[in-house]
C-alpha cells in the first residue's frame, strides 16, 4: 500500500494564482517532518501549525518520516494558504481519509492550533484560475464575502479541518458560495458643478476622462487645481466585473479589505511628494504593489509635482507607456499592472505666482530653471494633456455660485457613452492606442497633414509627442461624434499641448 498523496493548491505570484502540488511521503524511520520546495518562512513554520491542528481533530498524527514537496520546486511559495492542503496530504497518505477527491478540489487556508480555518489575503486571483481550470475550491468561511466577488459556484466553504475530511469521506456535504449582494454606487460629496470657472481646464478634464488621457494642470496656488483633480474620478463610469475583480485583488495583496459598496469604484490614489520608489512603483520581498497598480484602472494623483524626487518619476516612465510594472528580485519576477490615468498638478515656480497677473513673482530666472528642471523632458512627452490655469478674479471668487448644469452623473454617462464608441471600434481607449492602430483610426487629409507638418516644425515635438497629439485629437473628434480627425480638432488638442516654458 502506498503512502502517498497529492493535494493540489495556490501559490499567489503578484496578481497570478499558480498551481502548486503539495506531493506528501510517509517512510519507515526516525519521526521526521521536512517540508521542501522554496519555501518562505511562513510556510515553513506550517508544520508546528498542522501537527497541532491535526491532532486536535481527533486524528493521529503520524510518528514516521514524513516529506512533503510544494512542486514545482522552482516556484517561490508564501503565505500561510498551505496549512491546509498539508494537512489533508498528511491524512491521505496515512489513509485516514480518501485521496480519490483531492485531485478535483483546491485546499487554500491557514489553520489554527485547534483546526479551524483561518482566511488568507488575496484570495480571488486563486479562486479566478481554479475556475478556469474547472476545480473546486475549499476555503474558510472568513473568505466567502470576497470570494463572493467572483459568484463562481464552485467555491465551498468550511469552518474547520474536521468539516473537510467529512466532506472527503462523503459523510456531509459543505456551504455553498454565498451569493453577491449587489450594492449600488455611492454617491460622492464631490461634484464637478462645485468648480468655478476655468473653463478651458474643465473641458481638458473631461477630453482626459473620455479617451484615459494622461493631464498636467499648472497654475498659481489657489487657481483649483486641487479641486479638479479630486472631482475628475468622478467622470469616470464604473469599472466592469473583471476590472473591479483586478483591482479588488491587487488591493488585498497589500492587506486592505475589500469595500463591497465601492469595489467597482475606480480607485483615486494620492501618494504624499515624499513617497519613495518602492513606495509608487512596488517592491520589498516578497514584492507587493505601489501606488501605481493600486490606482491601476483609477486615478493616480500627483500633487506638488516638482517636489517628487526625480528619480521616483522616472520610474513612471515605463508603465505610462505600457500599463504594468516589471520588478526583479533575485529570486523571483513580478510583474503588476499599472494601467492608471496619472493627474497631476505643480506650480509654475517655487514661489507659484510666476505668470500670474494678480501676484507679483519673487522667484529668479535661475530659481525657477532648476524648479522646472527636475521634470525631465522623455516624462513631459508621455503626459498628454498640459493646461496652464490661471486664479480666479476676485469677482468670479466672491461671487454666488449658481449650480451648472455640469454635474458628474450627466457628464460621466457622456463619457460611458464615448468610452463604449472607442472599445467597439479598436477594443482600447485612445490613450492605449498603438502607432499602428494611430494610423487606421486617425484619418487625416490632405489640409490636416499640412497643418500637422507645420506644427511638428514649430514646435518640435517629438514621435511621441506626435502620436499622443493624433490621440488626444482622435478623442476630441469623438466628443463632435465626426467619424475623421478634422483640422479643428488637431487645433484644439494643441491648446491643450500648453507646455511650461523656462525663462531665459
Amino acid at each position: 500500500m502506498m503512502n502517498l498523496a497529492q493535494v493540489q493548491t495556490r501559490s499567489i505570484l503578484g496578481i497570478y494564482a499558480k498551481p502548486v502540488s503539495v506531493e506528501v511521503h510517509l517512510s519507515n524511520g526516525l519521526p521526521n517532518f521536512t517540508l521542501v520546495g522554496l519555501a518562505e518562512t511562513a510556510v515553513r513554520e506550517s508544520k508546528e501549525r498542522v501537527r497541532s491542528a491535526i491532532i486536535n481533530s481527533q486524528f493521529e498524527f503520524p510518528s514516521r518520516r514524513i516529506t512533503v514537496n510544494l512542486a514545482p520546486a522552482d516556484l517561490p511559495k508564501s503565505g500561510c494558504g498551505f496549512d491546509l492542503p498539508i494537512a489533508l496530504g498528511i491524512l491521505a497518505a496515512s489513509h485516514q481519509i480518501p485521496a480519490d477527491q483531492l485531485n478535483t478540489h483546491e485546499f487554500i487556508s491557514e489553520l489554527a492550533l485547534n483546526g479551524d480555518l483561518r482566511g488568507i489575503p488575496s484570495i480571488i486571483p486563486a479562486i479566478l484560475a481554479a475556475r478556469i481550470s474547472h476545480h473546486h475550491v475549499i476555503l474558510a468561511t472568513n473568505n466567502a464575502e470576497e470570494a463572493s466577488l467572483t459568484g463562481y459556484q464552485g467555491v465551498l466553504m468550511a469552518h474547520n479541518l474536521r468539516e473537510i475530511c467529512a466532506y472527503l469521506s462523503q459523510r456531509t456535504t459543505l456551504q455553498p458560495l454565498p451569493p453577491y449582494l449587489a450594492v449600488k454606487r455611492a454617491e460622492n460629496d464631490l461634484d464637478w458643478s462645485d468648480i468655478k470657472g476655468q473653463d478651458h481646464a474643465k473641458k481638458a478634464m473631461i477630453i482626459a476622462a473620455s479617451g484615459g488621457h494622461s493631464i498636467l494642470l499648472y497654475g498659481p496656488p489657489g487657481s483649483g487645481k486641487t479641486m479638479l483633480a479630486k472631482r475628475f474620478s468622478t467622470l469616470l463610469p464604473e469599472l466592469t466585473e473583471d476590472q473591479g475583480l483586478e483591482s479588488a485583488a491587487i488591493h488585498s495583496l497589500r492587506g486592505g479589505k475589500t469595500d463591497f459598496s465601492t469595489w467597482r469604484t475606480p480607485p483615486f490614489r494620492s501618494p504624499h511628494h515624499t513617497a519613495s520608489p518602492i513606495a509608487l512603483v512596488g517592491g520589498g520581498s516578497p514584492p507587493k504593489p505601489g501606488e501605481i497598480s493600486l490606482a491601476h484602472h483609477g486615478v493616480l494623483f500627483l500633487d506638488e509635482l516638482p517636489e517628487f524626487n526625480r528619480h521616483v518619476l522616472e520610474t513612471l516612465r515605463e508603465p505610462l507607456e505600457s500599463g504594468h510594472i516589471n520588478i526583479s528580485r533575485a529570486s523571483m519576477q513580478v510583474t503588476f499592472p499599472a494601467q492608471f490615468q496619472l493627474i497631476a498638478a505643480m506650480n509654475p515656480c517655487p514661489c507659484g505666482h510666476w505668470g500670474n497677473p494678480m501676484a507679483q513673482c519673487i522667484c529668479s530666472a535661475d530659481r525657477i530653471n532648476r524648479y522646472l528642471a527636475k521634470l525631465s523632458g522623455p516624462f513631459l512627452d508621455r503626459v498628454d494633456l498640459q493646461v496652464g490655469l490661471q486664479a480666479l478674479s476676485q469677482k468670479d471668487l466672491v461671487s454666488i455660485h449658481h449650480r451648472s448644469d455640469q454635474q458628474s452623473a450627466i457628464i460621466r454617462e457622456s463619457v460611458e457613452e464615448i468610452r463604449k464608441v472607442q472599445h467597439t471600434r479598436q477594443g482600447c481607449l485612445n490613450a492605449m492606442l498603438s502607432p499602428k492602430k494611430i494610423e487606421h483610426v486617425c484619418h487625416l487629409g490632405q489640409i490636416e497633414q499640412n497643418f500637422l507638418e507645420l506644427a511638428l516644425d514649430k514646435l518640435k515635438l517629438s514621435a511621441r509627442a506626435y502620436h499622443r497629439l493624433l490621440k488626444v485629437a482622435r478623442t476630441i473628434a469623438d466628443l463632435k461624434k465626426t467619424p475623421d480627425v478634422k483640422l479643428e480638432s488637431l487645433q484644439e488638442a494643441l491648446t491643450f499641448k500648453q507646455t511650461l516654458q523656462a525663462p531665459r
